[in-house]
């Protein structure tokens, strides 16, 4: 989520420079609800040492309101076309999501 952040965050300042409002926070989607309430809780625990640093960074962009976290359950993470093999069903609803009506019709 944090190289996510920096990403998101460096796009948006390259789209200011080129003249390109965007005022509005942008939308991070996580399917890892433990690391969600942990982004968005002040208190940390032993468990969390080793990501203090980036706890901080993405709770910081949330309250300055660069970004929003939402939930996204991981058979609907659309990426998943990408990086994945997936069922014929599957493929063709994150084909439908991505705005491809047929990718075999010809042209």
């Amino acid at each position: 989520m944090a190289t996510t952040t920096c990403e998101l965050i460096w796009l948006k300042t390259l789209l200011q420079s080129l003249g390109v409002a965007h005022p509005r926070p942008m939308k991070l989607y996580c399917d890892n609800q433990a690391a969600l309430h942990i982004a968005a809780n002040p208190v940390f625990h032993e468990r969390t040492k080793h990501i203090e640093i980036d706890c901080h960074f993405i709770r910081n962009a949330i309250l300055r309101g660069n970004i929003t976290t939402k939930y996204v359950p991981t058979h609907a993470q659309l990426a998943d076309i990408f990086t994945n093999a997936l069922s014929k069903k599957q493929f063709e609803y994150f084909l439908s999501k991505l705005g491809t009506r047929n990718p075999y019709a010809p042209t």
